[in-house]
C-alpha cells in the first residue's frame, strides 16, 4: 500500500508539472516565447490564495487568484511580449530571465523571504480509504480537478473556432496572416490562458508545500522538462510526459531512492532526445524549422 500511495503522490507531482507545462507548451507554440517567468506565476498563484482567502475563502480564491494572475499576463503579453514574436527567440528568454528575477525580489520585498504556510480548509481535509488503502482526500480532488482542466482545454482547442485558429496559428502562422486572421489578439487569449493555468495550480498547491519566493524558480526547470518530452506543439505529448515524469518520480521515491528522483527524469529527457529529437509526440513546426 505504502508503494500504491508514493506513485500517486508521483503523480500529483506530475499533475500540477502538467498544468504548468501546459501553458508553457502554447505560449511557446504560438508565439515563440520561451517563458523562465512562468514560474513566477504559479508563485503569484500561491501567494494571491493566502491574500484573498480572508476575505472570499479557499473556494473564492480557487475562481479569483486564477483569474487575477491572466488578467497579470495578459497585461505583460500586451507590453513585453508582443514586441518579442518576430524577434531572435534568445531575447524572449533574456527578458523573461530578467522577469522572473523581478517577480521573484517583488515577492519577497511584499511578502517576506521567510516561507508561508496556508492551512487547509477543514472541509477539504481528511482520507479516502478503499479497504486497507488510505489517501487524502485533498490529493485525490487535486487530481480529479487537473483531470478535468485537461479536458476542458482540449476541448477548447479542438472543438471550438478559436481553437482552430491557435492550432493552424502553431503550424503556419503566415497562411493564416494571408487570409486576413490576426493572431495577436489568440496570442493575449493564448497567454492568458497558459499564465492563468499556471496561477491555478499555485492556488490547488498552496494548502500542501510551502509558500516561497523562490518556489517558481523550483518548479520551472520540471516544467521545461515535460515540454521537451512530450514534443512541442503537441498537447497530448504534455499530458503523457508528465504522468511519465510524476511516474517516474513516485517510483523512485517508492523504491526508497528519493535522491534519484530528479536525475531520472533528466535521464528519461536525455533518452528521449536521443531517440526523437521532437519529442515523444512533437510535430514538425515551420516556425522554428
Amino acid at each position: 500500500m505504502l508503494f500504491l500511495q508514493q506513485m500517486l503522490n508521483g503523480l500529483l507531482d506530475g499533475v500540477y508539472y502538467l498544468l504548468i507545462a501546459l501553458g508553457l507548451s502554447l505560449i511557446f507554440s504560438l508565439g515563440g516565447i520561451v517563458n523562465l517567468a512562468h514560474g513566477a506565476f504559479y508563485a503569484l498563484g500561491a501567494y494571491l490564495t493566502i491574500v484573498f482567502s480572508p476575505y472570499i475563502g479557499f473556494s473564492g480564491s480557487f475562481v479569483a487568484a486564477p483569474v487575477a494572475v491572466a488578467l497579470i499576463g495578459m497585461a505583460i503579453e500586451r507590453l513585453l511580449f508582443r514586441r518579442f514574436y518576430r524577434a531572435d527567440p534568445i531575447l524572449s528568454l533574456l527578458l523573461t530571465f530578467g522577469l522572473a528575477m523581478c517577480a521573484e525580489q517583488a515577492l519577497r520585498w511584499v511578502f517576506g523571504a521567510p516561507p508561508l504556510s496556508y492551512s487547509m480548509p477543514r472541509e477539504l481535509r481528511g482520507q479516502i480509504f478503499v479497504g486497507d488503502f488510505v489517501y487524502s482526500y485533498y490529493r485525490t480532488l487535486l487530481i480529479g480537478v487537473a483531470v478535468v482542466c485537461v479536458a476542458l482545454i482540449w476541448l477548447l482547442l479542438n472543438r471550438t473556432s478559436f481553437g482552430r485558429v491557435v492550432r493552424a496559428g502553431v503550424q503556419n502562422p503566415d497562411m493564416v496572416g494571408a487570409l486576413g486572421i490576426s493572431l495577436q489578439p489568440y496570442m493575449t487569449s493564448v497567454a492568458a490562458l497558459g499564465i492563468g493555468l499556471a496561477g491555478l495550480a499555485g492556488v490547488l498547491l498552496a494548502p500542501i508545500y510551502a509558500i516561497h519566493p523562490a518556489m517558481g524558480q523550483e518548479i520551472i526547470t520540471p516544467a521545461f522538462v515535460v515540454c521537451v518530452i512530450g514534443g512541442l506543439g503537441s498537447f497530448w505529448g504534455v499530458v503523457v510526459a508528465a504522468l511519465l515524469v510524476g511516474l517516474v518520480k513516485g517510483f523512485m521515491v517508492a523504491i526508497d531512492y528519493p535522491a534519484g528522483s530528479t536525475a531520472a527524469i533528466y535521464l528519461m529527457m536525455l533518452i528521449v532526445l536521443l531517440v526523437r529529437p521532437r519529442g515523444l509526440f512533437g510535430e514538425r513546426i515551420q516556425r522554428f524549422e
